[in-house]
């Protein structure tokens, strides 16, 4: 049987059941820390992870990633995931507001935060935007891998632009 002394221990104990052991357990050690402190708001944000991550239950996910926020607004490590749920469904009022809170926030990672929005605009077709937002991501990208990505991302809706335009052309021709 485990033994905590601090609700810290507890969490740290439920992150690394969740990440490398036993993620029912973490879930249970989170759930537990919520129930002990509602205001733990890493402990949210775990939760937010497993149920998108895991369970794919993107409202409860959501809800956690929310609430992180709401609770620990200067907390960098939610945003990346909270835009990405938003982004994957498709959820545009939500996309603007996490975005304009994250990119606020010091410590999160900007070219992240950019490629998202690029993503989003690509999905909706909206090519001109998602360009900038991936030009952007170039900018403020560090890393040599994700900066190839990036620039894969460009390409990729340049050549969406290009096709566009040619059919265009063709059609009116």
């Amino acid at each position: 049987m485990d033994t905590y002394y601090t609700i810290e221990e507890k969490y740290l104990q439920a992150v690394d059941e969740a990440s490398y052991r036993d993620s029912a357990k973490g879930l249970r050690l989170l759930k537990e820390i919520i129930e002990l402190d509602r205001l733990y708001a890493r402990a949210h944000f775990q939760l937010g992870k497993i149920y998108y991550y895991e369970i794919k239950d993107y409202q409860t996910a959501g809800f956690y990633f929310k609430t992180c926020m709401e609770l620990e607004p200067a907390f960098p490590d939610n945003y990346f995931h909270y835009l990405s749920l938003v982004v994957f469904l498709n959820m545009e009022r939500q996309v603007g507001v996490v975005s304009e809170k994250a990119l606020h926030t010091p410590g999160v990672d900007a070219s992240e935060i950019y490629d998202l929005l690029g993503l989003f605009a690509e999905k909706g077709k909206d090519w001109n935007t998602a360009l900038k937002a991936y030009e952007k991501a170039l900018i403020e990208v560090t890393c040599k891998d994700r900066k190839e990505e990036i620039e894969e991302s460009i390409d990729r809706v340049k050549a969406k632009m290009t096709r566009k335009a040619a059919y265009q052309y063709n059609l009116t021709g």
